[in-house]
């Protein structure tokens, strides 16, 4: 099944691609790669989802700030590709999660991404590399912030 069928089978609405904030490009083509700039929360109303993990957040409210992350990159990759057949596997994710000193469940926020890249992208293709990393603030006060790197073809 093509990737831009598998979101029409889990019922998906991407949001519009997410413009710059800032001095940057939100993605650039190298070759076969595409490397993605930090994404956030994007909501349908166009806001950031914000708060912090171990304080007003929980652990499945940071999984679901991950996820909306998630969407925005899908709607990234194919605002850039036309469609997101071109893309061939996931190959890193780095998810930034504004949390408290004592939060230590960065990977189980992060994961509502990469479960999302694995429904989407399959098993193999869609897991990549990962790190998950606890911060103290994010831009515009988000809860998670995630940059990515995409092999294309």
């Amino acid at each position: 099944m093509s990737h831009d069928a598998k979101i029409d089978e889990l019922g998906l609405e991407l949001p519009p691609p997410p413009q710059a904030l800032g001095l940057y490009k939100p993605v650039i083509q190298t070759s076969n790669h595409l490397y993605l700039s930090g994404h956030g929360p994007l909501q349908q109303d166009g806001s950031l989802v914000t708060g912090r993990l171990g304080d007003d957040m929980d652990v499945d409210q940071g999984y679901a700030a991950a996820r909306l992350v998630g969407l925005a990159i899908l709607s990234s990759l194919r605002g850039h590709l036309g469609s997101l057949d071109r893309v061939n596997r996931l190959i890193k994710l780095t998810g930034f999660v504004k949390c408290t000193d004592s939060f230590e469940a960065q990977p189980a926020v992060i994961n509502g991404c990469s479960e999302l890249m694995r429904d989407v992208f399959g098993a193999d293709a869609g897991v990549g590399a990962r790190s998950a990393v606890g911060t103290n603030a994010l831009p515009a006060g988000m809860a998670v912030e995630i940059e990515a790197v995409f092999e294309i073809k």
